[in-house]
């Protein structure tokens, strides 16, 4: 073979060479692009973390609101399928405002006669929302000095109704004026109150709560101090329940088998009254299936006591069950001890 022939053969070959390497080098990066996941895009992670995201108002910080509103969150929360935020608010009135208007909220616990602050301006008030579930009342403290003995007593005088956006700022002078009483009336500190009290400065205050309320449990107040009773009749019937003060409650303050009456707030979870075909109303439904489905997990130890009385029949009066919520107790009668 001529030296020509024989570089011939030696460009051919290592051509092929060369085409070889480059085949499988190609073959070996597109094994490593198929291998490696795909990185979303920006768009993509948006959409995916707000597909199934409610928003859920609580109210102040101190409250049992957003208390409640967290362990709802640590028990319903389900990764990419459901993702509950609970916000801190000002309060069970502004929570209203909050679910009528505000971005991003869909959910708000509020107080139930908080509706009545919406009447003249919102009309249909009770078309726009639905109630999810009732979680607990809020009980009437009236705490009094000694020298008061009645409600009447307090006519004229200096009553501390809490901070304005709390339940009792809002709730207590509604309530005392359906009662027909005049007070001079306060919206400080309760702690703050509290220390004027003693000193004779005011002559009352207004809780508007959960029993037991740790400013009367584990407070040291002189003979005298005492809870006044208030009475269930026609005036609170829109809004309100009957319930007592127990002995159990305030050990201190209460007699042995001393039972105070007066009257509750219930705090329920409400939800905007979506049509069952809009994006949001989808949220909320799972929200609702997955809060129903667990309610054994949050009246388990580790949550508040106040979840062991939650009801998951019980009603609202003056609203409509939220459509999800009715439909999941509609085919869960037998769980939820209900008759055909």
């Amino acid at each position: 073979m001529s030296l020509t022939a024989r570089l011939a053969a030696l460009m051919v070959i290592s051509f092929a060479l060369c085409v070889s390497a480059d085949a499988q080098t190609q073959n070996t990066k597109t094994k490593a692009q198929t291998s490696r996941p795909a990185v979303p895009t920006e768009s993509a992670l948006r959409a995916r973390i707000n597909e199934w995201t409610v928003g859920l108002a609580g109210g102040l910080l101190e409250g049992a609101p957003i208390r409640l509103a967290t362990e709802i969150a640590r028990v319903v929360n389900d990764g990419e399928n459901l993702h509950v935020l609970p916000i801190v608010t000002r309060g069970p009135t502004e929570n209203v405002n909050d679910l009528l208007y505000l971005k991003g909220v869909d959910m708000a616990i509020i107080s139930s006669d908080s509706l009545e602050e919406y009447k003249s301006q919102v009309p249909d008030i009770q078309r726009r929302l639905a109630y999810i579930l009732n979680l607990f009342p809020s009980e009437l403290h009236i705490f009094v000095r000694p020298e008061i003995r009645s409600l009447r007593d307090l006519a004229g005088k200096k009553v501390n109704f809490n901070t304005q956006g709390t339940a009792a700022a809002f709730s207590g002078p509604l309530i005392f004026s359906r009662m027909g009483l005049d007070v001079d009336k306060m919206f400080i500190p309760h702690p703050v109150a509290l220390e004027q009290m003693k000193r004779g400065e005011i002559s009352g205050v207004v809780f508007i709560t959960s029993k037991p309320i740790d400013a009367f449990l584990k407070g040291r107040w002189e003979p005298g101090f005492k809870f006044l009773p208030v009475s269930y009749d026609s005036r609170f019937e829109d809004y309100y329940l009957p319930t007592t003060i127990e002995s159990t409650d305030y050990p201190n303050l209460l007699a042995n088998g001393e039972r105070v009456e007066t009257i509750a707030v219930p705090t329920i979870l409400t939800a905007y009254n979506w049509r069952n075909n809009n994006d949001r109303y989808r949220r909320v439904a799972r929200f609702v299936e997955h809060l129903f489905n667990r309610i054994d997990k949050l009246q388990a130890p580790g949550f508040d006591a106040k979840w062991k009385d939650v009801n998951l029949n019980a009603k609202v009066p003056g609203l409509d069950r939220f459509r999800a919520a009715q439909e999941w107790l509609d085919a869960n009668r037998a769980k939820v001890g209900l008759r055909p």
